[in-house]
């Protein structure tokens, strides 16, 4: 079973705000160069480290996918929050989904029945 997920980031800051206002998760810091989010907010355990890598498909990143029960409400979403849509929606097997990065590079998806 994943608990446990952590992700570069280049500006903590501007991940945190991110995060906090397209999905409202909620974060606890450990230092300047650390936060976590908590599954309560996000739905699963995991935090930001200061770094000046991002997690990317292209660079053989794990792509890390949310789930959404109104996908164009969170892309619009994500999108007033300051996330750049990489690959926008389409249909896989099961649903669909899009991409994104955030304001640090790191791409992540959300997907809906």
């Amino acid at each position: 079973m994943i608990n446990y997920v952590e992700l570069p980031s280049k500006d903590l800051g501007a991940t945190k705000a991110f995060f906090a206002a397209a999905f409202g998760w909620e974060f606890v810091d450990y230092g300047p160069e650390y936060t976590s989010f908590s599954a309560t907010s996000a739905g699963l355990d995991g935090g930001f480290f200061l770094d000046t890598k991002a997690s990317t498909t292209a660079t053989g990143g794990a792509l890390v996918v949310l789930k959404s029960d109104g996908l164009e409400a969170t892309l619009a979403a994500v999108e007033a929050a300051g996330g750049v849509i990489v690959k926008p929606i389409f249909d896989f097997p099961g649903g669909r989904r899009f991409h994104f990065t955030e304001p640090a590079g790191n791409e992540l998806a959300v997907w809906a029945e």
